[in-house]
């Protein structure tokens, strides 16, 4: 393991070393980690990519004539610029091109290179790895926020319940960024929990300068728009993206699930769509939060990662590195494939930089579940990812399995201790000795 120490003394997630739903609706392996998306390649058996795409970036200063000429020994025609507001934050004007390429992926990536290249690389595809009053709660479902000395009780739970029984709920003042699917904002357990922009009234206008109008409660990358939620009243399209927010921040109202929190503000940058997600993507949804919070100077204490895939992507590593600039924490899945990521990286979760926080799953016995990735010095702590039972989509309730399930418990954790600490760093939240020990 990293050794990090959130072992959280009131919050004892197990130091061990994305999703499956359990066969109860009211109940999917949660593959985090393998492809699903129609336009999805593997050229030598290796991480799963967009078709025939690219993404570029350019040495700074040069000029227009050697980015032509670049395209032109691929074949390409540049399909987006991507060039965020959290990247001319940085200092960076240049950003990163999406091209469309007229040959193969990896041919592309060869050929392309020069001294004007910063770097190329595949766009690869990314899918998601799956005391209170409140009835999932008190019927004993809800293991992952037990603790010993809670009613009902279990040791290896994530002691949230005793972090209740002393008055920490949470606060509305910490925000969270869900980087995932979407999240049916209207569900009775999360409603009052998701954020609403007060910087960009609906109006068609983009009225805060931020790029994305009327982005209400966060914004959809994979369909360029404002409308987070699109699971409709029946079906389970963003089940779960809704799962993991129900078990960072479900309302506690007597009914259904609860949260680690019961008072924290959700946002959405919703990038997985029915095919999953991709590099270009996930780059611009991490931005969006890192943009929000220098913008508006929004307390976004972390965002939740349940979803992994594709190789080392520089892009995305330089997006994370500037999260953490800003003093944003990433917590990400481990990935459920059962191997080693001290031996086989599996990215997000295993990019070296200090904001990252890698989450594997433990069951209700305190062991490492079967699916779930371990590693000594690459995965930080386990918490609960098998039976987890939360919201989701169409206002139902479902129990899922996988790292998935397991990292916004450490995300709402992250929130929970920041409610309380309201003046700790990123940097001090990732190496305190305990989290909730207060």
């Amino acid at each position: 393991m990293k050794k990090l120490p959130l072992a959280l003394g009131a919050l004892t997630l197990a130091m061990f070393f994305s999703c499956t739903k359990d066969i109860q609706q009211d109940t999917t392996n949660d593959a985090a980690g393998s492809a699903a998306n129609s336009n999805a390649v593997n050229e030598n058996a290796g991480d799963p990519f967009v078709s025939d795409e690219i993404l570029v970036k350019f040495k700074a200063n040069t000029s227009d004539e050697n980015k032509d000429k670049a395209f032109k020994r691929i074949g390409g025609t540049v399909s987006e610029k991507i060039l965020t507001k959290a990247m001319k934050h940085a200092g960076d004007d240049e950003g990163i091109y999406l091209v469309k390429a007229s040959v193969k992926t990896l041919e592309a990536i060869s050929k392309i290179q020069g001294v004007e290249i910063e770097f190329a690389e595949p766009n690869y595809i990314y899918t998601h790895d799956a005391s209170s009053s409140d009835t999932y709660y008190t019927n004993g479902s809800l293991w992952g926020m037990y603790g010993d000395a809670s009613s009902p009780a279990n040791q290896y739970g994530s002691q949230a319940a005793e972090a209740w029984a002393v008055g920490h709920t949470g606060s509305s003042n910490v925000y969270v960024g869900i980087i995932d699917e979407g999240i049916q904002f209207e569900h009775p357990d999360l409603n009052a929990n998701i954020w609403t922009n007060p910087y960009d009234p609906v109006g068609g206008g983009d009225n805060d300068g931020n790029g994305y109008t009327d982005d209400t409660h966060g914004w959809d990358f994979a369909g360029n728009n404002n409308s987070i939620y699109d699971g409709g009243r029946k079906g389970n399209q963003d089940d779960h993206g809704t799962h993991v927010s129900g078990t960072i921040g479900a309302e506690s109202n007597g009914t259904g699930v609860v949260g680690v929190n019961w008072n924290v503000t959700l946002i959405s940058g919703k990038f997985l769509g029915v095919f999953g997600g991709n590099t270009a993507n996930a780059i611009k949804a991490v931005d969006y939060f890192t943009d929000l919070k220098n913008r508006h100077g929004l307390n976004i204490v972390a965002t939740n990662n349940s979803w992994g895939g594709g190789g080392f992507s520089q892009g995305l590593y330089d997006a994370i590195s500037r999260a953490n600039n800003a003093g944003i924490l990433f917590i990400a899945a481990a990935g459920n494939s059962g191997t080693d990521n001290d031996v086989t990286a599996s990215y997000p979760a295993n990019y070296d930089l200090a904001n990252v926080i890698s989450v594997a799953a433990i069951s209700s016995t305190g062991g490492l579940a079967s699916f779930s990735q371990y590693g000594a010095t690459t995965v930080d702590l386990g918490a609960p990812g098998v039976g987890v039972w939360s919201t989701t989509a169409s206002n139902t309730y479902s129990s899922y399995n996988g790292t998935s399930m397991a990292t916004p418990h450490v995300t709402g954790a992250v929130a929970l201790y920041k409610s309380v600490n309201t003046n700790a760093t990123a940097a001090q939240i990732k190496n305190s000795d305990k989290i909730l020990s207060f």
